[in-house]
């Protein structure tokens, strides 16, 4: 009909400041069809990012995707959160990480990030029988069939909708505890790995909305004999994909001085729950790497070593890190040191 406008919308995404771990928060804007995301605002004070006496903040756009849950022209708008004088607040980590991974571009860092996570029905893990456990952990580690796994019909969905909207995902697997699950984003630079595991969070925990279920990023969400859940953080420059002296260097660099608690400090909240020395960790406050070593701080994979290149992981962080601090922190630490070993 002439005159008419049409429109879209769009899902604005954003990381509060809830201690210690931040949440995800979102709210839909309707706008002009052809217009950008235009940048935005919202009470603070209800987000713990203000004062009810001061409590405007900024969103600006930072990265746009398609929106697979509504479908058509509607955009998710993942936005840096500001004051209102255009400087970055507090709670924005990703303003922090944007100048290191500047300082650091011409060493071309990857990423591959293993976000762990659980699903609960209630107060109990999905597939935990009410008032008591499952069979001891084993078989649901990439287990097939109805007694090992359970949520399949989310996780696949989820899927489905990650790949719609653009992001870098590249697989997906049942993990050692009945309810938990992990999906891969990556390789991708520092930033949009993280901005695309972010957007991939906010897509799971909406989708699981969907089946009344919860998804988690508890670090350790069932105590015992349980394998915590994690954010296994796999990283490497051009220099180290080229050559086994800058894998070492790397390596090294990570267990230097304050360096091993730089990291952990920031890896996630209950970090010291999940880094026990048992269920393939290291102890949080002893760092180790090795080759093919699952129990070690930082794993150099069998066919790294074989090759003389590739990639370290670092499988430290907790399923709750934040992405935009996690690739930061090893940016800034093992770029440095490979610049002034002259391995770049």
């Amino acid at each position: 009909m002439k005159g008419t406008t049409v429109s879209y919308k769009a899902e604005y995404i954003w990381i509060d400041g809830t201690e210690p771990t931040a949440l995800l928060r979102s709210k839909t804007k309707i706008v002009a069809d052809g217009v950008e995301p235009p940048v935005w605002g919202f009470d603070g004070s209800s987000t713990n990012q203000a004062e009810g006496h001061a409590s405007d903040r900024v969103l600006r756009p930072v990265f746009v995707c398609p929106d697979p849950i509504r479908g058509g022209d509607h955009k998710l708008v993942l936005c840096e959160v500001e004051e209102i004088n255009g400087e970055p607040h507090v709670s924005n980590t990703r303003a922090l990480l944007r100048p290191i991974a500047e300082q650091f571009a011409d060493q071309e860092s990857w990423f591959g990030i293993e976000q762990e996570y659980t699903f609960f029905k209630g107060s109990r893990p999905l597939g935990f029988p009410e008032g008591g456990f499952p069979a001891p952990q084993g078989h649901y580690y990439c287990g097939v069939g109805a007694e090992a796994v359970f949520g399949r019909e989310i996780v696949e969905l989820h899927l489905d909708r990650c790949l719609a909207a653009g992001l870098k995902i590249s697989g997906i697997n049942a993990e050692v505890m009945p309810g938990q699950w992990e999906f891969q984003v990556g390789p991708a630079g520092p930033i949009e790995v993280a901005d695309h595991l972010w957007v991939a969070r906010y897509l799971l925990y909406r989708t699981a909305e969907e089946f009344g279920v919860e998804a988690t990023l508890d670090a350790k969400p069932a105590r015992g004999d349980w394998n915590g859940a994690g954010a296994h953080t796999n990283f490497s420059t051009k220099a180290m994909r080229e050559g086994y002296e800058a894998i070492i260097t790397a390596c090294e660099a990570l267990g230097e001085g304050d360096k091993p608690m730089e990291h952990v400090s920031q890896y996630g909240a209950d970090i010291e729950l999940r880094l026990t020395g048992h269920h393939e960790t290291a102890p949080w406050n002893k760092y180790t790497y090795g080759v093919s070593n699952r129990g070690a701080s930082v794993r150099i994979p069998w066919q790294v070593e074989v090759d003389k290149k590739g990639y370290i992981e670092d499988r430290r962080p907790n399923a709750n890190v934040d992405p935009y601090v996690v690739t930061r922190l090893l940016v800034n630490t093992c770029c440095a040191a490979l610049e002034k070993a002259g391995q770049v």
